[in-house]
């Protein structure tokens, strides 16, 4: 008897860089499992159209990445618990004839953190660097994980300020905000800090001496000794680095909530979830190649 063949895909714009596919097609070899999972790059202001046909044409479930997770969320028939606190959808799964958004970046991160580099999250404080979807996507998660109180710190304090009103009913004194202008010294009440800024790689800050690009008012002494977290991987983890030169206690990037995270969206879609730990150390064995090979390139030549 043949096996059933499950129509998966990511969807994005860009998306040719995704290491999805990848990553999928592993975990189904793993199990055994028959699955065609492809790149969709949607046109920009047109995913609905883009997401109809994937399902009309067969497809059980979707990944879905920037710029898409706001218009995912709008296209969902139902939303689970996790993507209506974030106000973002990343997996969308037919289910019962319907469309169900779900959000499972926190849990991949939680996850990472948890299993992977063995901290545990309960009675912690945390802070969140930036306001963005980024952030609203990893903090209900936090609180289910344990997590006592989360300070959110942004450039613009208003952006903050607006996240933690949509959170406080919930958890009243326990969640508020703060501006970067405020991060300039040790706040011994925090424990673990997360990047979820877009901050990007500094080609000249090779000694990772400065903090990034954007998060220039940080202060060394806010990290040293703290759990720190950067939801970006390989070259984009710039705070991850310049935290791990400032004698962080854990200085992690993104890679292996990307890992999780898929590992989630893969249950919720064929009732399995895979063993992550064989995709996770061959993405991390590629991308410290590909950042090897970028230092060289980025090294100043020497004159003969």
């Amino acid at each position: 008897m043949s096996q059933t063949v499950h129509t998966l895909g990511v969807a994005g714009n860009p998306i040719a860089h995704s290491l999805s596919p990848d990553i999928h097609q592993a975990f189904a070899a793993s199990l055994g499992h028959d699955i065609v999972y492809q790149r969709y790059l949607f046109d920009r202001g047109d995913f609905r159209a883009g997401a109809t046909a994937f399902f009309q044409q067969g497809g059980v479930g979707l990944n879905v990445t920037v710029p898409f997770k706001g218009d995912a969320y709008a296209f969902a028939d139902r939303l689970d618990t996790l993507a209506a606190a974030a106000g973002a959808v990343n997996t969308l799964a037919l289910q019962g004839g319907d469309v169900v958004g779900y959000n499972t970046d926190g849990i991949g991160m939680v996850r990472d953190i948890q299993l992977r580099h063995g901290a545990s999250l309960g009675g912690l404080n945390a802070l969140i660097l930036g306001a963005g979807g980024a952030c609203r996507g990893i903090i209900q998660p936090l609180f289910d994980a344990g997590i006592a109180k989360v300070r959110i710190a942004n450039r613009t304090l208003a952006n903050a300020q607006a996240l933690v009103q949509q959170f406080e009913h919930n958890y009243p004194d326990r969640i508020d905000a703060v501006g970067f202008d405020q991060l300039t010294g040790d706040l011994p009440e925090i424990q673990l800090i997360v990047n979820s800024t877009s901050t990007g790689l500094n080609q000249n800050d090779t000694a990772r001496e400065a903090p990034p690009e954007g998060l220039q008012s940080l202060s060394p002494a806010l990290v040293a000794g703290r759990l720190c977290y950067d939801l970006s991987y390989g070259e984009q983890a710039q705070f991850a680095r310049w935290a791990a030169a400032q004698g962080a206690r854990l200085s992690a990037d993104g890679l292996g909530m990307l890992v999780e995270q898929a590992a989630e969206s893969y249950r919720i879609w064929l009732g399995h979830r895979p063993d992550t730990g064989p995709v996770y150390e061959r993405l991390r064995r590629k991308t410290r190649e590909m950042n090897a090979t970028a230092d060289r390139s980025n090294r100043p030549r020497q004159k003969t």
